[in-house]
């Protein structure tokens, strides 16, 4: 079902949200990684404030859906939507990267914040997430669904394609993958570095179910997450074609924002770029 003027509405200001957070708190610990986050605000958001079964209501049941951020790096955009859940404090998400801070410059496994799995070492997220998919298929938990994030970059890793190859031969259609597509990584531009080429193609020829999808349109992004549930025999992928650093002008399509901290008068920028 096509979402209604109202949740599109709320969708996009969970999104600028998560831009505002992720500059103030990148800013505030004086490093961190904006440009990916800020990318991937759209999607994150329509995943996070529109489909996935997470609240501080069901937190501990063993049947709720799970989230991996296999991008670690980015996680200053997922603590945000942690807090627009309800699952962390607002307040907290300040201390990011800070001495004693439960928001770590990648996430830390904790049942208290609903945080499914450590992840920073790329490849290994999307291992995790299928193995949490096979764990729930198992034990017949047929309302559980896995997400995970991943990216391009990450796609280099070969450690990837052995889940993906794992994920299709047990058939779990309740494992969805997110691709941040943004021909970005921290050495350049991906088709520079090591081009991963048609990752669309690539999934579909491990038994994957995949979709192109521009990662900005709220409304696509939302269609294809309701096209990747109604697919039960295997995983889907979503190619989320994003721009790093999107909503704000002098960070968007910018190698050099993949781990800078924005300055005083960048910030002060950026947060007017983007309303705050």
């Amino acid at each position: 079902m096509a979402l209604t003027a109202e949740q599109e509405k709320a969708i996009a200001e969970g999104a600028r949200q998560v831009r505002i957070d992720v500059v103030n708190m990148v800013h505030a610990a004086a490093c961190g990684h904006p440009g990916g986050p800020i990318g991937m605000a759209d999607f994150m958001a329509t995943l996070w404030l529109g489909h996935i079964n997470i609240s501080p209501d069901n937190l501990h049941d063993p049947k709720r859906d799970r989230f991996v951020l296999g991008n670690g790096h980015t996680c200053a955009g997922y603590y945000s939507l942690l807090a627009q859940k309800g699952l962390i404090p607002r307040e907290e998400l300040i201390s990011f990267r800070k001495l004693g801070s439960r928001l770590q410059g990648h996430p830390h496994r904790s049942a208290e914040m609903g945080i499914d799995m450590s992840t920073g070492s790329l490849g290994t997220g999307l291992s995790a997430a299928q193995g949490m998919a096979l764990a729930a298929k198992i034990n017949g938990w047929d309302e559980t669904r896995v997400y995970a994030t991943s990216s391009d970059g990450e796609s280099q890793e070969g450690q990837i394609w052995e889940a993906a190859t794992s994920a299709a031969h047990y058939g779990l259609g309740n494992l969805t993958v997110l691709v941040d597509f943004n021909n970005i990584q921290i050495d350049g531009h991906m088709r520079d570095v090591m081009d991963v080429r048609d990752l669309r193609v690539k999934y579909e020829a491990f038994g994957w179910h995949a979709l192109d999808v521009d990662g900005h349109d709220i409304n696509a992004i939302d269609a294809a997450l309701c096209e990747a549930r109604s697919i039960s025999d295997r995983p889907s992928a979503l190619i989320c074609h994003t721009k790093i650093g999107k909503g704000v002008s002098f960070m968007e399509d910018q190698a050099g924002w993949h781990g800078v901290a924005p300055d005083d008068e960048q910030a002060r920028a950026a947060l007017a770029e983007l309303g705050a």
